[in-house]
């Protein structure tokens, strides 16, 4: 007879899985966060790859996690510090052991500590044997032998078998949270139908692990945590990259332009062109090209075809792409490119996170070739800040760099659905015919407010006009090497950008008595946000606010940072955004800065605020 275990209600929950490359730990964490969507709970997840694409297994370099929150109230963060570290092996628990906060339940797999485990990543002794764990509440499971021997009588082999101990892992932790499982069936189902034997090992596993926390005696209590008080609507549980390709298919929709994208794979962009791949019937088109050069072409003769073009890259792939951009620039065509920044230089760290693109953005093209920059802050506003970058290229015929980055892009948070009629329309008109008052028609003849010159598809009789790289006569679109003509162009162009429409800044200041503006862009907008509100909680005055659009600036910003003593940028990176500030509003701002391929924590952020409020 099953004791029935105390339910404890909690606010929130951080959970880590950790282990090999090859244990699943994505999947699970992945399952995980669908299951606790369906609750209604508000999440924020934080997955971590190696670097390396097949790191030794059982080293710390190999080490793979994901990390999930979630809460009754609305989050910022995937958490400072995991409640709970899920640890398959002894270098998941070395390589996460110091982020935990003593008291912090850890779950290990103690198959894996063979003297060989232990070995390969420095542990002397057995740190379940010793004392080293004395300060957490550890609690020992054979998650291994238990897979294997809930799936005795199953058509599988040992190893895969084995491979199913992140599932009885899930079915444990999905018990323990009360969590729903029914879609976690249903996902299986789905992902082996091609090998029922699959289907049901993997669904006995889940079951056997789910059951193991019913009976066992280890785990006394069971939590729950309540739904969030969200806005009424349909939600769904996004990544950053799925809801910015779901945004570009949006622009076509509302721009009635076909999407064509051009890319070549590299991570962590990948996962834009393998879901626009998904969505030919709603006319777009995706060409895997063979380098990140012909890539780019190939989206700018789109652009030139009369398409919405787009290419998709990390960092080393926009330095590739730079000529072709200043191409665009000179053509004075729309173009979206989607930069989702990782850590470099190099190759660096690809599977890690840094906002160390945003000079390349701003500066990294021969000769004078601005171009809009806007950089989404959450994985559901990637959603809001492809149609942004959409609408701004086609409205002004310019290229825009959409600057994400690998925490956002992997990250996933509840997105409510919105109607199709709330989304801008981006509808645009195409030249058809003369446009000059004599009868001609002028390639560069302007728009008097946007600045931005006819969009004339090839083919189109009464139309014909020069296209490359060689600077054009005003109006006429002639080649021309007049000096002051050439000047004429280059300051018209950055004139266009300088044009683009941008809303003001908002600053977040409740107590309007802030003396301290902390100022952030793209993805430092949850820990900012979570540290503000921590110092706020302890009656601390801090005011925050935030870039989207970083090229051009919001023209109220210089007034805004002037009006506050003291304004703090944190940037995953060496003070690329502090630089301009610097240079452009000749304020002394405090720079902030982290290049470890992690996010800021926002414990991180409050103490440093701390000091500079009461600096202040």
């Amino acid at each position: 007879m099953t004791t029935p275990k105390h339910v404890q209600q909690l606010d929130r929950v951080v959970i880590r899985f950790a282990g090999d490359s090859g244990d699943g730990m994505q999947l699970t964490g992945d399952r995980f966060t669908s299951e606790t969507a369906q609750l209604g709970n508000d999440i924020s997840t934080l997955p971590n790859f190696p670097a390396e694409i097949r790191a030794p297994a059982g080293t710390l370099p190999g080490v793979s996690s994901f990390q999930v929150a979630f809460a009754d109230y609305d989050i910022l963060t995937p958490g400072d510090a995991p409640n709970v570290l899920v640890a398959m092996n002894p270098a998941a628990l070395k390589a996460n052991l110091a982020e935990l906060r003593k008291g912090a339940t850890i779950i290990v797999n103690t198959d894996e500590f063979s003297k060989r485990n232990l070995q390969k990543v420095g542990y002397e002794t057995n740190p379940l044997e010793d004392d080293s764990l004395a300060g957490y509440d550890v609690h020992q499971v054979g998650l291994t032998s238990m897979t294997v021997g809930a799936l005795e009588g199953h058509p599988v082999s040992k190893k895969d078998a084995e491979r199913a101990k992140n599932m009885f892992a899930l079915g444990l932790l999905s018990w323990l949270y009360s969590r729903p499982y029914e879609s976690t069936m249903t996902f299986l189902e789905r992902k082996f139908a091609a090998r029922p034997e699959l289907v049901a090992a993997n669904k006995a596993a889940f079951s056997a692990g789910w059951s193991f926390g019913e009976t066992t005696e280890g785990f006394a209590v069971r939590y729950e945590v309540a739904p969030a008080h969200m806005r009424p609507g349909n939600y769904r549980n996004i990544t950053g990259n799925t809801a910015l390709a779901l945004g570009l298919v949006a622009a076509g929709v509302r721009s009635k332009l076909p999407v064509f994208l051009g890319a070549y794979p590299i991570t962590p962009a990948s996962d834009i062109l393998h879901e626009l791949s998904k969505h030919k019937k709603l006319g777009v088109t995706t060409v895997q090209a063979e380098d990140e050069i012909a890539a780019i072409g190939v989206a700018l003769g789109a652009a030139y075809g009369g398409a919405l073009g787009v290419t998709t890259t990390s960092g080393p792939g926009v330095a590739l792409k730079g000529e072709t951009i200043s191409l665009a620039v000179a053509l004075e065509l729309p173009l979206v490119i989607v930069d989702v920044q990782r850590a470099g230089p190099s190759t660096g760290l690809p599977t890690k996170t840094e906002q160390a693109d945003l000079n390349m953005a701003l500066f990294g093209r021969h000769g004078e070739a601005p171009v809009a920059i806007v950089a989404p802050q959450s994985p559901a506003d990637c959603f809001y800040a492809a149609l942004e970058a959409c609408r701004i290229a086609i409205t002004y015929r310019t290229p825009v760099i959409l600057l994400s980055d690998g925490y956002v892009a992997n990250g996933s948070e509840p997105w409510l659905l919105p109607e199709v009629s709330d989304l801008p329309d981006l509808q645009t008109t195409f030249a058809e015919g003369p446009n000059g008052e004599d009868g001609k028609f002028y390639p560069y003849l302007r728009d008097p407010q946007t600045l931005a010159r006819p969009w004339a598809v090839p083919g189109v009789a009464g139309l014909e006009h020069r296209i490359g790289g060689l600077e054009k006569a005003d109006k006429t679109g002639d080649i021309s090497y007049d000096p002051a003509n050439h000047d004429f162009m280059v300051r018209t162009r950055a004139a266009r950008i300088e044009a683009i429409d941008v809303p003001d800044i908002e600053v977040e200041d409740p107590s309007e008595t802030a003396n301290v503006l902390v100022l952030g862009w793209g993805s430092t907008y949850g820990p900012i946000g979570a540290a503000a509100r921590a110092l706020r909680q302890r009656g601390l005055n801090v005011a925050q606010a935030h870039l989207r659009h970083l090229n051009p600036l919001p023209k109220n910003l210089g007034e805004v940072l002037k009006s506050y003593d003291k304004v703090v940028i944190p940037e995953m990176n060496l003070g690329q955004l502090a630089h301009v500030i610097r240079a452009r509003y000749l304020i002394d701002v405090v720079a902030y800065n982290q290049v470890r391929g992690m996010p800021f924590t926002s414990s991180q952020l409050e103490s440093m605020l701390e000091e500079v409020i009461k600096n202040a």
